[in-house]
């Protein structure tokens, strides 16, 4: 890999990072990382004696985030990661690794004296954690470096920290400056999409495509600002460009994706691929509450089963399903499938925002639509909304709340990026 000699804000940024707490913030792909990076490499050849930690939501997060890119700048024998030991080895000089997934994160660095650490997506790491660390920094000298997207204008990074910068480089490359009591020895740098000149016009059109609304604003724009309202506010159920179909399109390959019930209802969605895009052709549903009877996981992979092999409530003949994509959570309803020889089944992934994004960008696109027959999932996707006390602690959430189709939904869809990732590219 080449780096390219920094330039503009880039190059202010890595300038400016003399502050205890300097954290590289805004759009994805803006040049914040590689700014942020080459600071943290400075700082490590020139630090005085003593502990440093790399940390991120997870060590497999920050090793493709981090490592792999300080790997490629310097090589991998100045720069070795023994996985094992949770040790990175930067040109001789050790550096702990954490992951900061969940509360408990803390007691990792309890202890721990520290001269200097880089944290990967501040955001998302635990504020106890966060905490913590800065604690650990007491030594004389000691820094942070940490990266960020925006995320909601009432969480604790922005409101705690950001906003009592000292020393700002804005949107607009500006250098601002403030004093007070109430400021921390913290450098903030704002970067958006442009500010890297390195990326071709053709790139930076696609992935301006591929984010709307929300995160639009947050990841290409790099504003922090609040989920509110609609999840799928873009969604058209009876417009001129309605998501809604009456006719199936010829669909080449199926998949079915599960979200599982007991006392809530248990949702199947089967989702065909076409020229054009993805469509959810049926789905089927049982709730115990209407039904006054719950189904043992037996009873659901037989009845499922029996949907499938019937053309599932009108295709013309039985799906031929690839794979099954299951709640994560229902161990053993997958155990049953397995029991039973479903081939393909596979535990979903339940990353709830980065599932909800990628089902938006879908829908804006029009590169996922919805067969009318589908009428549980269409309801619950018109009314899948925001949690607006998630909001007021700074967290994005839907309510949970008739969300079992949507949450079927964007199981598949997050399963299936290998195929509808060519669609927004082009």
């Amino acid at each position: 890999m080449s780096v390219a000699p920094l330039v503009g804000k880039q190059l202010a940024s890595v300038q400016h990072a003399t502050a205890r707490l300097n954290i590289w913030e805004g759009s994805v792909r803006s040049g914040k990382t590689i700014g942020s990076i080459l600071a943290w490499l400075r700082f490590i050849r020139t630090a005085p004696p003593g502990n440093l930690l790399m940390a991120g939501r997870t060590e497999r997060t920050l090793e493709r985030n981090v490592v792999h890119p300080m790997q490629d700048m310097l090589g991998r024998k100045r720069v070795r990661f023994v996985r094992g030991a949770g040790e990175l080895w930067v040109c001789g000089r050790r550096i702990y690794i954490a992951g900061a997934n969940d509360e408990r994160a803390q007691e990792k660095i309890r202890g721990l004296t520290l001269v200097g650490a880089y944290v990967d997506e501040v955001s998302t790491v635990p504020e106890s954690f966060w905490s913590m660390l800065l604690t650990r920094l007491s030594i004389d000298g000691a820094r942070l470096f940490g990266t960020t997207n925006p995320d909601n204008p009432r969480h604790w990074l922005l409101k705690d920290y950001l906003n009592r910068a000292t020393v700002t480089i804005d949107r607009d490359g500006q250098i601002l400056g403030g004093d007070g009591a109430e400021l921390l020895d913290l450098a903030r740098f704002r970067f958006t999409l442009h500010d890297n000149p390195h990326l071709p016009a053709a790139y930076i059109a696609s992935l301006e495509r591929e984010f709307v609304g929300l995160w639009y604003r947050r990841f290409i724009l790099g504003e922090w600002v609040a989920a509110e309202g609609a999840i799928y506010d873009m969604l058209d159920l009876d417009g001129d460009s309605s998501h809604v179909v009456d006719q199936l399109p010829d669909v080449h390959d199926w998949w079915l994706t599960v979200d599982y019930g007991t006392t809530n209802p248990f949702v199947a969605l089967l989702i065909g691929e076409h020229t054009d895009g993805l469509v959810v052709a049926r789905e089927w549903r049982w709730d115990s509450r209407a039904q006054r009877r719950q189904l043992t996981d037996g009873e659901y992979a037989t009845k499922l089963q029996s949907w499938v092999d019937g053309g599932a409530d009108g295709l013309a003949m039985p799906p031929d399903v690839s794979k099954v994509f299951v709640d994560p959570s229902a161990a053993s309803f997958i155990r049953q499938l397995y029991r039973d020889g479903w081939s393909g089944v596979t535990p979903a992934d339940n990353t709830v925002e980065d599932g909800i994004r990628e089902t938006s960008s879908l829908l804006a696109a029009r590169r996922l639509t919805i067969h009318r027959s589908c009428s549980g999932l269409l309801d619950e996707m018109a009314g899948y909304s925001w949690d607006p006390k998630a909001q007021d602690r700074g967290e994005d959430a839907p309510l949970k709340q008739d969300d079992h189709g949507p949450d079927a939904l964007r199981y598949g869809v997050r399963m299936l990026r290998r195929v509808w990732r060519r669609w927004l590219d082009s």
